[in-house]
C-alpha cells in the first residue's frame, strides 16, 4: 500500500463536513421516507407472493415456498454487490438511485403479468416465454431491492460523525428509527397493499407497489443536498484478496518476535494516515503478508502489504462465525413468510364481517414493532445506560442473542399451534380455528426481528473498517440470504429423508394440503435447532474480538467487562476487548480524533 492508495484511502474517507446543515437526522428524515416507501411495497409482496405463485402461477406448496425463498436469498445475496459498488465505484447514494430504477422497472414487469391473461401459465407449469418474463421480473427486483438494501443503510449511517462522541451516539438511535421506518410502511404494505392484492387484483397490487417505490426513490434524490456523502475508494475485495496471496506467497518465511517489525506505512512517508489497526495475535498466518521479503527495499501491492490491511482481512474474518450464527435465525423467518401464510389461507379469516387476507397476519409483529421500538429506544436504552453506561444500552452482540433465543420460542410456539390447528381441523373438518392463534409465532418472531437485525446492522458498522463498510453492514442482509436458501435445503432435504424413513413413507411437506402434512413437526426440528445454535452464538461472542479504542470512538469512553473471560494481559493484542457485556465510562480523546483534527481534509462526494 504506497502512498497513491494511501491518498485514495484519505479521499474514500473524507465526508463533506463543510455545511453545519448536512448531515444528521435533518438528512436521514429522506432516508426513513425512501425506506418506509419501499419497504411498503418490498415486505407486501413478498408475504403474498406465495400465494399469487399457487393461484395465478400454479406452483404446489413445496414449490412455492422454495420459488420465494430462492428469490429472497438472492435479493439479500445481492446486497453484498450493491455494498461493494458503493465502496468501490459509486457513492452510496449513487448505488441506491440505480439500483432503486431497477426495482421500479421489474415492479412494472410483475404488473404487466398479473394483468395480461395470456402472459400467465395454464395448470402444468411455467414454461417458454411466460418463464422468462416470471423469473427475469423476479430476479430483476431481487437485483435492484438487493442493491438497495447494500447500500442504504451505510449512507443513512455515514451523516454521523463516529468521531464525534455526541454524534456516534445519535448513530445506535438512527439503526433503531431506521427499522421503524421500515416497520410503518411495511404494516401499510402488509395491510393495505395485501388487501388490494387478493381481494381487488394481483395487478393492482404490484401497481400500488410500484408507485409507493417511486415516491420514494423521488423522496431520497430530492434529499442529495443535504447528505454527507463518502467518496469511494480502492476496492476493498482487491486488498482482501492481496492479503490473502500474498500471506500464502510468504508462508514460508519467518515472522518477527516483534510485531513492529512487520511493514506499515509510516506516518512520516504520508501526510494521511487513514484508520491505521495495531497489529493483534488472531490468525497470525495472515501476518506473513506483512513481512518484508529478503532483499526487498521498495515495497510492491503483491510482495508485501501493510499491518493495516492484514488486520482489516483480521476483522472481517472475526465478523464470520457472527454472521454464520445468525443464518438459522432467518430460516426460521422464511417459514412465516411461506408456510405459515399457507396456515392462515385454511383457518378462519373473518374479522367480524371483514375477512382478514392470509398475508396480513404478518402486520400483528409490525404493530408490536412499532409500539415496542420507540420504548426500547426511549425508555430502555436511557435506562440500561444508567447501569451500563455502554452507549446503546446493551451492546450489539447481546441484542442480537436475544433476538436468537426469542427466533426459538416463536418456533416452538409455532409449532404448538399447527398442532392445534391440525389436530381440530380433523376432529371437525367444517370448523377452523381462527387465523390469530399465528399471532403467537408472529408476535414473537417480530420482537427477535427488533432485536437482531438492528443489532446485527449497527455491529457490522461499527466494527468494519472504514473502506469496507458498505461492504460490511450488507452482511446483515447476506444472513438473510444464506438463512432463506438454507430453508429451500430443509425443506427438500426433510421431505427426502422422511419419505424413506417415516412408517407411512410420505414426506413431511407434501401436495397441496396441509392438513395432511406434519408442518409441526417441521416448526419443532426448527426450534431444537435454534437452541443448540445459541449455545454456538454463546461461544461466538465471547471469541469474539471488539476493535480497539483507536478503531472504536465509542469504546474509548468505555472501559469493557467481558462477556466470559474477565481476564486481561498486557499484550498488545490484549487492547481489543472481548465482547463486552457490561461497561463503564472513563472519557478519552482517541487517535482518530486527533489525526482528523491534525489533517481536516474533507471532499464532497458526487
Amino acid at each position: 500500500m504506497g502512498a497513491e492508495e494511501v491518498k485514495a484511502a484519505e479521499q474514500y474517507d473524507s465526508i463533506d463536513k463543510g455545511s453545519k446543515r448536512k448531515g444528521g437526522f435533518d438528512a436521514c428524515k429522506f432516508i426513513f421516507v425512501f425506506a418506509s416507501f419501499e419497504n411498503m411495497g418490498f415486505i407486501a409482496n413478498m408475504v403474498s407472493l406465495v400465494m399469487y405463485f399457487m393461484s395465478v402461477m400454479h406452483f404446489d406448496i413445496a414449490g412455492a415456498s422454495n420459488t420465494l425463498t430462492n428469490l429472497m436469498g438472492t435479493t439479500f445475496l445481492l446486497s453484498v454487490v450493491g455494498g461493494f459498488i458503493s465502496d468501490t465505484y459509486l457513492s452510496r447514494l449513487n448505488t441506491c438511485l440505480i439500483f432503486g430504477s431497477l426495482e421500479i422497472m421489474a415492479l412494472v414487469l410483475m404488473t404487466v403479468q398479473a394483468g395480461t391473461h395470456h402472459l400467465q401459465p395454464k395448470i402444468g407449469g411455467v414454461k417458454g416465454g411466460i418463464a422468462l418474463l416470471f423469473y427475469g421480473s423476479l430476479y430483476l427486483l431481487a437485483l435492484g431491492s438487493g442493491g438497495v438494501r447494500g447500500s442504504l443503510p451505510p449512507l443513512g449511517a455515514d451523516q454521523f460523525d463516529r468521531h464525534n462522541p455526541k454524534e456516534a451516539k445519535a448513530l445506535a438511535t438512527f439503526f433503531n428509527l431506521f427499522l421503524l421506518s421500515i416497520t410503518v410502511g411495511a404494516s401499510v404494505g402488509v395491510t393495505a397493499i395485501v388487501y388490494i392484492s387478493t381481494n381487488v387484483g394481483w395487478r393492482w397490487g404490484f401497481f400500488v407497489s410500484t408507485l409507493a417505490t417511486f415516491l420514494g426513490f423521488v423522496v431520497l434524490a430530492l434529499g442529495k443536498p443535504y447528505y454527507r456523502l463518502r467518496a469511494p475508494g480502492n476496492s476493498p475485495l482487491l486488498s482482501i484478496i492481496q492479503v490473502i496471496v500474498v500471506s500464502i506467497k510468504n508462508r514460508g518465511l519467518l515472522l518477527p518476535e516483534n510485531a513492529a517489525e512487520l511493514y506499515e506505512i509510516k506516518e512520516k512517508d504520508s501526510s494521511y494516515t487513514n484508520e491505521k489497526l495495531p497489529h493483534t495475535d488472531q490468525f497470525r498466518s495472515l501476518d506473513k503478508a506483512a513481512v518484508l521479503p529478503p532483499n526487498s527495499s521498495d515495497p510492491e501491492p503483491w510482495k508485501v502489504c501493510t499491518v493495516t490491511q492484514v488486520e482489516e482481512v483480521k476483522i472481517l474474518t472475526r465478523m464470520l462465525p457472527i454472521l454464520a450464527s445468525t443464518i438459522l435465525m432467518n430460516t426460521c423467518l422464511a417459514q412465516l413468510q411461506t408456510f405459515s401464510v399457507e396456515q392462515g389461507a385454511i383457518m378462519n379469516r373473518k374479522l367480524g364481517k371483514f375477512e382478514f387476507p392470509a398475508p396480513s397476519v404478518p402486520v400483528i409483529p409490525l404493530v408490536f414493532m412499532s409500539i415496542l421500538i420507540p420504548v426500547y429506544e426511549y425508555i430502555f436504552v436511557p435506562f440500561a445506560r444508567k447501569f451500563t453506561h455502554h452507549p446503546s444500552g446493551i451492546t450489539q452482540l447481546q441484542r442480537v442473542g436475544v433476538g436468537l433465543v426469542l427466533s426459538a420460542v416463536s418456533m416452538a410456539a409455532a409449532g404448538l399451534v399447527e398442532t392445534k390447528r391440525r389436530n381440530h381441523a380433523h376432529a371437525n373438518p367444517n370448523d377452523k380455528i381462527s387465523i390469530f392463534w399465528l399471532s403467537f409465532q408472529y408476535g414473537i418472531f417480530g420482537i427477535a426481528d427488533m432485536f437482531t437485525l438492528v443489532g446485527l446492522l449497527e455491529f457490522f458498522y461499527r466494527e468494519a473498517p472504514s473502506s469496507m463498510k458498505s461492504l460490511a453492514t450488507s452482511f446483515t442482509w447476506l444472513t438473510l440470504s444464506f438463512g432463506y436458501f438454507l430453508s429451500t435445503i430443509f425443506v427438500n432435504l426433510i421431505n427426502a429423508v422422511t419419505k424413506r424413513v417415516t412408517p407411512s413413507k410420505k414426506e413431511w411437506l407434501r401436495g397441496l394440503d396441509l392438513n395432511s402434512s406434519n408442518l409441526h413437526l417441521f416448526y419443532w426440528f426448527l426450534a431444537i435447532l435454534s437452541c443448540l445454535n445459541f449455545l454456538l452464538y454463546l461461544w461466538v461472542a465471547v471469541w469474539y474480538k471488539y476493535k480497539t479504542e483507536e478503531d472504536h470512538p465509542l469504546s474509548s469512553a468505555v472501559e469493557t467487562t467481558t462477556f466470559g473471560n474477565k481476564d486481561h494481559d498486557n499484550t498488545q493484542s490484549d487492547q481489543h476487548s472481548r465482547a463486552p457485556m457490561l461497561t463503564n465510562v472513563a472519557p478519552a480523546t482517541t487517535s482518530l480524533d486527533q489525526n482528523d483534527q491534525e489533517n481536516g481534509k474533507e471532499k464532497e462526494a458526487d
